[in-house]
């Protein structure tokens, strides 16, 4: 599965949960449906079915791809508004391009995240470039939705680009399991991202046998989506595979297996681990604004229906 990686991961710092570390037990596996999104490209919805309380502070999470388009078929998103949270986009493989209203924008490509956030509101859209849909190509990604708290609902959108070089790499104690850590702290080593709500994301390659344990903030929530492959979740070996999500309980350290066989398409197990701390407000989630009431999301959409979240560049409008 194209992303960042390297030869040998027994260079890379290692991260191990200590020993008196209390194991995370797992609640519950979901099954992403699937289902399309913006102009037809195909997505799992990673968390659907699963309760919100487990969630908090991410509210969704979508499976782009993985799809391989013919000439002429790539497609993204029309412009589109967002109030009230941000947008991660992480791109495995493929190109894809992001515009804003407010400025924000630039070409993703394997490897790359880009964090937007959305705030006071926006409009923006995702699309392939052109030479994509031209000649065709392979796409695969994911897009998190990051709630923000009450205090930081509407501040100024801001956009961070990160490169797929700028990312943490790090290894499992043994070396079986390379870490991408794109946002957050694990055992002292930071990524890139900058939140405004506290969360930990790693992109995990897990090999065929190998087992992975990590430490994890007590006070956050821990989950996990299998991107590709199979393996167990949790220290009772719970089963876990593509396009499914475990829901993990109380403790301060989770534990990912692989099973000693792969699929063919998948040599390895591919995992996304998230944590977050819990904002602990009321969520109103309807379409692309998520507000703390009725009457904010009711605000959001008369702002959006006025003008108030910025214009369609000009240059993109043909102008």
């Amino acid at each position: 599965m194209p992303a960042v990686t390297v030869e040998n991961p027994l260079t890379l710092p290692r991260v191990a949960a200590p020993a008196e570390a209390t194991a995370r037990p797992v609640l519950g596996v979901g099954t992403a449906p699937s289902g399309f999104e913006g102009e037809g490209f195909p997505v799992r919805r990673a968390f659907a079915g699963i309760d919100y309380q487990h969630l908090d502070p991410f509210i969704m999470m979508d499976q782009m791809g993985e799809v391989e388009y013919a000439p002429g078929e790539a497609k993204g998103t029309p412009w589109h508004p967002h109030r009230g949270f941000e947008t991660v986009t992480y791109l495995i493989d493929g190109t894809f391009v992001h515009q804003d209203s407010h400025g924000g924008g630039g070409v993703i490509n394997g490897g790359d995240t880009q964090w937007m956030t959305a705030g006071s509101g926006l409009l923006h859209i995702e699309a392939p470039p052109e030479e994509l849909v031209v000649s065709g190509g392979v796409f695969h990604g994911l897009q998190l939705w990051v709630n923000l708290p009450r205090e930081h609902k509407m501040m100024p959108p801001r956009y961070q680009d990160i490169d797929g070089g700028r990312v943490k790499l790090l290894t499992s104690s043994d070396g079986g399991a390379l870490l991408r850590l794109i946002a957050g702290d694990i055992d002292g080593h930071q990524g890139p991202g900058i939140t405004h709500t506290p969360i930990t994301m790693i992109h995990a390659t897990i090999n065929p046998g190998a087992e992975l344990t990590l430490p994890w903030r007590a006070d956050f929530n821990g989950l996990a989506y299998a991107l590709a492959g199979r393996g167990t979740a949790g220290t009772a070996g719970r089963p876990l595979r593509t396009g499914q999500t475990a829901v993990f309980g109380a403790g301060d350290a989770l534990t990912l297996r692989a099973d000693e066989t792969q699929e063919s398409r998948s040599p390895n197990f591919e995992v996304v681990l998230l944590g977050g701390l819990p904002i602990r407000e009321p969520m109103f989630h309807y379409g692309p604004f998520v507000m703390n009431s009725h009457a904010e999301l009711a605000q959001a959409f008369e702002d959006f229906q006025a003008g108030r979240l910025g214009t369609v560049p000009a240059e993109a409008r043909g102008d």
